[in-house]
């Protein structure tokens, strides 16, 4: 992982100009102070410490992005949505295969406007396995589909996304996680799909599975295997949007015992069956 000197000063961290981002770019548009930008990253790409202009928000498409910024450490897999106030300074590393991103950025012209008449985020958050992914992966689906009412669709989608997200917020923890707890998180989205008892879990990473399971919780706000459910959740939404796979398939690869069982999580999280995901998302 990139480290972020926060302790070293600003003059390290890069500061990207509006509308700019990491990554190969694969196509943007702009529309009334917003932009939307899909970015591809090679494997183990590394990005420095930077902060950007705009605030902004970005869904991971494809793959599991490492972040560092003053929160600590997360890792953002498939359908996580992240939200970055304007010049919060962080750095990220795509891993394994690299990945994709789809980015929102709001100008501060736009987010000023916005203010006047709503809440919105002025904190850094994630997303995961709730409907503002959901609707930024709408979002993502209209940006690959572009038609003569696409800009006009972009931007009454990406103000949904912002009302949700504002509403919907989660607290960033204030502390830095111990390794060991981001080594017991690694291990669930690397072996996500298996059924890991906590004993295994707490004796990989050398600690007592009570020690664990309460650092765990008061870290992440939900219990391992809490934790785990959300993420075979994102993966699963992931793979809804992006592939035409039977829904079997999809529960089975993610780590539920059957279709079923993947219907009920999914619903508890969501509020809608996986095929209801899919069909609201692929509507026009």
């Amino acid at each position: 992982m990139p480290h972020l000197p926060f302790d070293v000063g600003v003059t390290m961290i890069t500061r990207l100009p509006p509308g700019a981002f990491f990554g190969q770019s694969r196509g943007r548009f702009e529309v009334a102070g917003l932009t939307f930008a899909e970015s591809a990253y090679t494997a183990g790409f590394d990005i420095p410490a930077h902060a950007h202009a705009h605030a902004f928000f970005y869904l991971v498409i494809e793959g599991t992005c490492e972040e560092t910024a003053r929160h600590g450490t997360s890792t953002c897999g498939p359908s996580t949505l992240v939200f970055h106030p304007s010049g919060e300074p962080h750095a990220n590393r795509w891993p394994g295969a690299g990945g994709r991103a789809f980015h929102i950025e709001i100008s501060q012209t736009r987010a000023d406007n916005i203010r006047e008449h709503s809440v919105v985020l002025d904190d850094r958050n994630e997303f995961r396995g709730s409907m503002a992914p959901w609707l930024a992966m709408r979002l993502y689906r209209e940006y690959c589909r572009p038609d003569g009412a696409s800009l006009l669709a972009l931007e009454g989608m990406a103000l949904e996304v912002l009302a949700e997200a504002s509403r919907r917020k989660v607290p960033a923890p204030e502390r830095t996680a111990p390794r060991w707890l981001n080594q017991a998180r690694e291990l669930l989205h690397d072996r996500f799909a298996e059924d890991l008892p906590l004993g295994i879990i707490a004796a990989t990473v050398g600690v007592h599975p009570v020690h664990l399971a309460r650092t765990f919780g008061r870290e992440f706000g939900c219990s391992p295997g809490e934790y785990l459910r959300r993420l075979r959740i994102e993966i699963t939404c992931q793979r809804l949007a992006m592939t035409d796979a039977p829904l079997a398939e999809i529960a089975l690869a993610a780590g539920f015992s059957d279709q079923s069982h993947f219907t009920k999580t999914f619903r508890h999280f969501n509020g809608m069956t996986p095929g209801e995901y899919r069909r609201r998302l692929r509507s026009r």
